[in-house]
């Protein structure tokens, strides 16, 4: 997931179907996102910028630093300060389907139906060589080429499915204090533990007004239950915080050495570390635990105040803008630090 300077943002998540997604190395979802988000200036283009580079580039690979060989599909959510796309892939085919009102999500699964606003030229054709439909009946993306039918999409306690009941209980009213709730929401299993925990969580704030900055709020640590939501604005002068950037190897990286994944090397990031030992005082020390989570929510809610004002009456103080995520980082490190 993340977010540039024009405002547009994109949300990746896996999904698997009847085309088979092991393969050779290719692009991965996360490659599709940061380069999507480098060469797009609207949702609209993103859309453009994915699908060129799947077809001429394809996806796959193992998405994990071992040997285990996970691999799949991609689904997207693009948004800009105009619009937003539903953007979803078998190999190089693919689906898009513009979202003009209310709220969407994704998940695991395919949830492009029968509107499809775009397409790849072939994505018909194909499925029907391959026997997936009939092409008399009316075509269902997600059906021609999920293995789930649209039924077991909608099922109940599915993660998408209750994505979708937790957005429409704000319909209307979905503020970024909703969109955090929902992110912490571990019972729905949106937010997910063990093996593939959500390590990182993000909430955009886009104005329609063009004049109004975007705010993006990061959490940069695992589990949102336990981190604090970050503000972060693109202004010239913003460059990167290092107590969030992972560790480098350069050449001796064993992601760029053949044959892959021969090591695993430590790919914390100073925030990370820090949070993880005071997760660990949270889960073992209930009321030592429960200040701490009060200090926490305290930060962030002083810094969504903060720009709500912001949003609403745009950027009166440039330099201060320039280190409000890098500040905040230092805020939190200082609540671990006394913990």
């Amino acid at each position: 997931m993340g977010a540039n300077e024009y405002g547009v943002c994109i949300g990746n998540e896996a999904v698997w179907g009847r085309e088979s997604s092991d393969g050779e190395e290719a692009l991965l979802g996360m490659d599709l996102v940061r380069l999507g988000l480098e060469r797009a200036d609207t949702a609209e283009k993103a859309v453009d910028v994915i699908t060129e580079l799947l077809q001429k580039h394809g996806q796959g690979g193992s998405c994990m630093e071992d040997e285990s060989g996970f691999t799949y599909h991609n689904s997207f959510l693009i948004s800009d300060k105009k619009e937003a796309w539903l953007l979803e892939t078998s190999s190089k085919y693919w689906a898009a389907e513009r979202v003009e009102s209310g709220y969407r999500n994704i998940s695991n699964q395919y949830g492009i139906t029968t509107k499809i606003d775009r397409e790849h030229p072939e994505m018909r054709d194909y499925a029907r060589s391959k026997g997936w439909w009939d092409g008399k009946s009316k075509f269902n993306f997600a059906s021609v080429y999920s293995y789930m039918t649209t039924a077991r999409i909608e099922a109940s306690g599915s993660r998408y499915c209750e994505g979708k009941m937790l957005l429409e209980k704000s319909n209307g009213s979905i503020t970024a204090e909703t969109m955090m709730a929902i992110l912490r929401d571990k019972e729905s299993g949106i937010n997910m533990e063990g093996m593939f925990m959500s390590t990182g969580s993000m909430v955009s704030v886009v104005p329609t007004d063009l004049t109004r900055p975007a705010v993006h709020y990061f959490t940069a640590t695992p589990d949102p239950e336990r981190s604090v939501f970050k503000p972060f604005i693109f202004i010239d002068g913003v460059g990167p915080t290092k107590e969030t950037c992972s560790p480098t190897y350069g050449a001796d990286d064993p992601v760029k050495k053949q044959p892959r994944f021969q090591s695993k090397p430590d790919r914390k990031h100073t925030l990370f570390s820090t949070h993880e030992r005071v997760s660990a005082i949270i889960e073992t020390h209930k009321d030592r635990g429960q200040k701490i989570t009060e200090r926490m929510r305290g930060l962030e809610q002083n810094k969504i105040d903060q720009m709500e004002k912001i949003v609403s009456e745009g950027i009166t103080e440039p330099d201060y803008l320039v280190n409000l995520f890098s500040n905040c980082v230092q805020e939190e490190m200082a609540i671990y630090e006394k913990s």
